[in-house]
């Protein structure tokens, strides 16, 4: 039997879908049902053949296209298809209790059924095979091929923007499915991990409560690994398309499950390190340093070490025959001026992990960066280090709109500094400002200078930032920069983007590296004068 070309074919599979997932999800009602799941295949199929059909050649569209309609539906499919459905039908129809992943609900002993985890993952293995089945019964596996090659990456363009229809419809559902089997899995992990150091663990599943006597912890849905994981799919996927001209695909695609497991695990890790850190005595170390710093940390090593897997890794990274020798020298500068402040942000993060409510360790941001800076001394003697009158005006010109700022917000919060100061020997606290002094008028201004306008600001227009002019710049590459720089500064980035753009255009004027820096110190100096002599810590 055949059933014409393209059109008519789409419209019996759509047809066939929505006969059977929906009805199938109005029934079932558990996670990611077939009316979402025929959504997004539906809206799959009409995007891709969209931008297909504008991006295929006319010769080779009507070659595809006219083997399609000589082509008969093939039954057998059909009839795998129809397989897969009852086993998926049979495993909808199972007692809700085994369905953990999609309820609440637990076992006499307090424990989420081990075995629904497997029943969830064949019931989306089956749903999958289904749709698969289905499709090559109307759209032959040759066919498909064919058309893929053909039109490039349309099929990503389509997989996107069906995504994007259909996320408001599953969004909900896919929360409550993941909720069960994840937060399981991280109290297990945890669990195996905490054994190995303490004899005395309480685990209570029903409230996914673990630890010990003295300290304990809820794990609830956020500290599951799905925000770590989350974050951890959005960077891979925009840094594989940012690199994507020197990414081999789709080996390249592999990186993405390898850096959401790592993710994962150091979540568990982390979850385990808070709790014996609460145990062994400093609960206010464990909640208000360590427990959110960790995880900044974590991520920052799997985005690391998935950035130099696609940069180093043979089998990913495409090298360009003519560009031999080009990596070495442009690699050197990009880490001359980025390193020292990937320092300051990394000793912060261990700094803060370390710490309760009073940060002990900042002087580890200003040897962090310090170290960096005289590492890298030969890179820097190229730049242009002089400054002239303009750039301690616009520095103090940041100052004041930074304080007019600050007023208008009317919220100061408590920062810690004053009782961790009064808590420390005078020695102690001696040292401790003045290194928090040094690293707010020289470390700080010469790294971020360095990353932000002497680096970014060219680095957004070419990749070979220093072949460009210093005085090189647009409007998105000098408002990015900015955003970036105000975004790091909390919830002062409003203040932190103005007083970018500022900096910006100081560098800009003339080129040289030294006016942003002297604009850059002279705001901060004003600022340690200000904290200093009203005690106004929570400027700091």
């Amino acid at each position: 039997m055949r059933s014409g070309g393209v059109l008519p074919r789409l419209l019996l599979l759509s047809s066939l879908f929505a006969l059977e997932l929906i009805p199938i999800s109005s029934l079932v009602k558990r996670g990611i049902g077939g009316y979402a799941l025929s959504g997004w295949v539906v809206t799959f199929a009409a995007l891709f053949l969209t931008f297909g059909y504008r991006r295929t050649q006319t010769s080779s569209r009507s070659l595809i296209f006219s083997q399609l309609e000589r082509t008969p539906i093939a039954w057998l499919y059909l009839a795998g298809h129809l397989g897969a459905m009852l086993l998926l039908i049979g495993l909808s129809i199972l007692p809700p209790e085994k369905l953990i992943g999609f309820s609440t609900l637990q076992s006499a002993q307090g424990r989420p059924h081990l075995e629904s985890f497997f029943l969830v993952g064949a019931m989306f293995g089956s749903a999958l095979l289904a749709v698969i089945l289905a499709t090559f019964a109307f759209f032959p596996p040759t066919f498909c091929r064919q058309l893929i090659r053909a039109t490039g990456y349309a099929w990503v363009y389509a997989a996107v923007g069906a995504t994007a229809a259909t996320v408001p419809v599953v969004l909900v559902d896919l929360r409550r499915a993941l909720w069960g089997p994840l937060t399981h899995l991280t109290l297990v992990s945890v669990e195996s991990i905490l054994r190995l150091f303490v004899s005395d663990l309480v685990v209570d599943p029903g409230t996914a409560t673990i630890g010990t006597q003295r300290f304990a912890v809820t794990i609830e849905f956020y500290c599951s690994g799905i925000e770590g994981i989350g974050l951890m799919l959005a960077f891979s996927i925009v840094w594989l398309w940012f690199f994507r001209k020197e990414s081999r695909f789709p080996q390249a695609l592999l990186l993405i499950p390898a850096a959401l497991l790592a993710a994962w695990i150091l979540n568990a890790v982390r979850i385990a390190g808070l709790i014996l850190i609460g145990n062994a005595g400093a609960p206010d170390v464990a909640m208000l340093g360590f427990h959110s710093e960790a995880g900044w940390i974590a991520f920052n090593l799997v985005a690391l070490a998935f950035a130099v897997s696609v940069q180093r890794l043979s089998w990913v990274r495409v090298r360009h025959a003519d560009r031999p020798l080009e990596d070495k020298p442009a690699e050197n500068a990009t880490a001359a001026h980025l390193m020292p402040f990937l320092l300051i942000l990394t000793a912060a993060m261990i700094s803060r992990a370390a710490s309760g409510r009073f940060e002990w360790l900042y002087p580890l941001r200003f040897f962090a960066a310090a170290g960096a800076l005289w590492f890298f001394r030969s890179k820097y003697a190229s730049l242009d280090w002089h400054f002239g009158w303009l750039a301690p005006l616009a520095g103090g010109a940041v100052f004041v709109m930074w304080l007019g700022l600050d007023s208008l917000s009317g919220s100061h919060s408590d920062n810690g500094i004053a009782a961790g100061l009064a808590s420390l020997p005078r020695f102690a606290g001696v040292a401790w400002l003045t290194l928090r002094v040094l690293g707010a008028v020289v470390t700080v201004p010469i790294a971020e200078e360095l990353a932000f306008r002497g680096f970014l600001i060219r680095r957004l227009i070419s990749s070979d930032f220093q072949s460009l002019d210093p005085k090189t710049w647009s409007y998105f590459s000098v408002l990015a920069s900015s955003v970036v720089f105000g975004v790091m500064h909390g919830d002062r980035w409003a203040a932190g983007i103005a007083a970018g753009i500022i900096y910006s255009a100081v560098f800009l004027a003339r080129g040289r590296i030294g006016d942003a820096v002297v604009a850059h110190a002279t705001t901060n100096a004003l600022l340690a004068i200000w904290v200093l002599a009203r005690g106004a810590w929570y400027m700091w």
